[in-house]
């Protein structure tokens, strides 16, 4: 086992600076005495096969440097190999991405010299994953999924990116006029649900869409996916409630219902987009799991 870390960087996280960041990255792991070896994604999804590789040379610990979607990669890199347990792995988080929402829930500051001082500190949370199976394949989230609206949102993003933190709201904003709404039968703690809802989201950690909260009463290990369906949700509604979004309150809304479950099979009647992490994953009826206390994070 090699007892080092293996630093991963995604070049098109965040904003166009990286390789001065990336010089800065390197310059301050040295002088905290952090040995590593590194190296950069080059086409979407690079990071699974780079971890998996890794892995087999004999690394354990990880440091995603980008965003939600670099560290998404890096966990369905850890989940699908079989080399050792998932345990057995460490994973730490530089961000440099636009949303960085996993950190926010284990208070890590978006700042590169105070997230390597916490790597430094070496504090480990043993996180739950969650697992989504869908049309035959299996794709793995370290923060939260969800299917309707947010993987709508999401889709929206790709083109809107210079617009920065901004641009979740835009997206946001721009879905509630033009989303609609979907038919789903849903499977949850042995019942057999009917909804036409704007979105069915699943949550890990507290925070998705830059800062915002759509589950309550969040605890990453507890073994159980926080589930919030998001029914007849307005544009008008979206004015009236936007700070409840950003303090969690809103599963208090009439048209919010929420639930704790090992486990939700949805079955929209028609074809919907599924995200993960903030990344486009599939189309169509899903079920997610939740596995306990899978990957080793550290964190503040």
């Amino acid at each position: 086992m090699i007892n080092s870390w293996f630093v991963i960087a995604n070049p098109t996280s965040g904003n166009k600076n990286f390789t001065e960041n990336w010089k800065y990255i390197k310059q301050q792991l040295t002088i905290s005495n952090i040995d590593f070896a590194s190296a950069f994604t080059e086409f979407s999804s690079h990071e699974i096969d780079l971890v998996q590789e890794a892995i087999k040379k004999g690394y354990r610990k990880f440091l995603a440097v980008g965003g939600d979607g670099t560290l998404h990669h890096v966990v369905n890199g850890i989940m699908h190999q079989k080399e050792v347990k998932t345990t057995d792995i460490t994973v730490g988080v530089i961000p440099l991405g636009t949303g960085n929402d996993w950190i926010k829930t284990y208070n890590i500051p978006n700042n590169i010299e105070n997230a390597i001082e916490i790597i430094l500190q070496n504090k480990t949370t043993l996180q739950d994953i969650g697992e989504l199976f869908s049309n035959l394949k299996t794709r793995y989230f370290a923060n939260s999924a969800g299917l309707g609206y947010d993987a709508y949102v999401v889709h929206k993003l790709n083109k809107l990116k210079p617009f920065g933190s901004l641009s979740y709201l835009i997206a946001g904003a721009y879905g509630l006029f033009f989303y609609k709404k979907s038919k789903y039968t849903i499977f949850i703690n042995n019942k057999k649900i009917n909804y036409k809802c704007l979105m069915v989201f699943f949550g890990i950690c507290k925070f998705s869409g830059n800062g915002m909260q759509f589950t309550t009463n969040v605890n990453p290990k507890d073994g159980l996916l926080d589930i919030s369906i998001v029914k007849n949700f307005t544009f008008l509604n979206l004015l009236l409630n936007l700070s409840k979004l950003y303090d969690g309150s809103i599963v208090h809304h009439k048209k919010v219902v929420t639930y704790k479950s090992k486990e939700i099979k949805i079955i929209p009647h028609k074809k919907t987009r599924i995200q993960a992490d903030g990344e486009l994953v599939d189309i169509g009826e899903v079920t997610v799991k939740i596995i306990p206390e899978a990957i080793n994070f550290i964190t503040n």
